[in-house]
């Protein structure tokens, strides 16, 4: 699992262009799904049936996209403009290493003015990105015989293990790690009958809106959903509020968001199985996908699971892979354990 989440985060398939990754992620579900579907607007839909036909469903989701840069204009000079997709700090952009997807793959840096050519005032801000440029190296008419405006553009860095225990670092592992989650559990579900139908949700541009959690639910309706994202580890810098350290175990977020059925239900099975978790309490919306589940339709009884991660939405976000199988593993036990009453009082 630890190659898959490497080959997941060094692929490209930001916002609105998982179309690329797609394929990759419709592959990785079929060994575990009875069948694997995209709807219209990319969402990849894994389905495990139970054979009743009136069953009610379940869903687990995580979404699929991730953050990264669209080409805005091509200079006269040969530079790309770009415009941000999703959430990016612009102080992570400057010697950026890129990958502009046009007719070909093209390797690029962004650029910045040097300190040495600004003004004392200018050098001590930081740069915007309407400051910035993509450089692969070509003329303006070499450029535009690959690239168009509107052309995707990821960062290059590959992942990477770290050399002390399960230590993991890359792109995009929010939320490609809750992938991989989502396939651990599947693991672990193989020869267990469940009573109700499990829908497997990958969903697209969250990092814009929530959209594609949004749309899958509102079609796959679920009676329950468990959904898995990404919290914030600790750093050098961070305090003590809402922080996880990586190799803690998953993350059990309490609050308005989150059904109090389920998270019991989570918390016991976590405590009988054995499997680190640690608890994190958000008073109202937390961000994820899991706001957009909760509120589709006429409400779906949902749970949030978080993996710590530290540097989020940079190019080396980091994580212990400990924390991924955690995930999968309480992911599995809470949808064994939703079953008979528990189930029924959870709807």
């Amino acid at each position: 699992m630890i190659e898959i989440l490497k080959q997941l985060s060094d692929a490209g398939g930001i916002s609105g262009f998982e179309f690329v990754l797609a394929p990759k992620v419709e592959e990785l579900l079929r060994p575990y799904c009875d069948e694997v579907t995209r709807d219209q607007c990319g969402n990849v839909i894994g389905w495990v049936h139970c054979g009743e036909t009136d069953a009610p469903t379940v869903m687990i989701e995580s979404h699929m996209d991730g953050i990264g840069l669209m080409v805005k204009n091509i200079t006269d000079r040969g530079f790309l403009t770009f415009v941000p997709i999703g959430g990016i700090d612009p102080r992570i952009l400057p010697a950026s290493e890129v990958v502009v997807c046009g007719k070909k793959e093209l390797f690029g840096v962004i650029g910045a003015k040097p300190p040495h050519l600004q003004s004392q005032e200018d050098a001590k801000k930081a740069p915007k990105i309407s400051d910035m440029a993509i450089d692969v190296g070509m003329s303006a008419e070499e450029v535009k015989q690959i690239v168009s405006v509107g052309d995707m553009v990821y960062f290059k860095t590959e992942a990477v293990s770290l050399p002390c225990g399960k230590g993991f670092s890359g792109k995009y592992l929010d939320d490609r790690a809750g992938v991989v989650s989502l396939l651990i559990c599947l693991e672990r579900l193989k020869g267990h009958k469940l009573p109700f139908h499990l829908a497997v949700l990958c969903a697209v541009q969250e990092e814009v809106g929530l959209r594609g959690a949004k749309m899958g639910a509102h079609s796959i309706f679920p009676s329950a959903a468990l959904v898995v994202d990404v919290c914030h580890g600790n750093t050098p810098n961070s305090g003590a509020e809402s922080v996880f350290a990586p190799g803690s175990g998953t993350v059990l977020s309490l609050g308005p968001n989150i059904h109090p059925k389920m998270a019991e239900i989570a918390k016991r099975a976590a405590e009988e199985k054995g499997i680190q978790f640690s608890l994190d309490v958000d008073g109202g919306n937390t961000g994820t996908d899991a706001w957009a589940v909760q509120v589709a339709r006429t409400g779906i009884a949902t749970l949030l699971l978080s993996i710590p991660l530290r540097y989020m939405h940079t190019t080396v976000e980091t994580l212990s892979f400990d924390d991924v199988t955690a995930t999968g593993d309480l992911l599995a036990e809470t949808l064994i354990h939703l079953n008979g009453e528990d189930f029924s009082s959870c709807i």
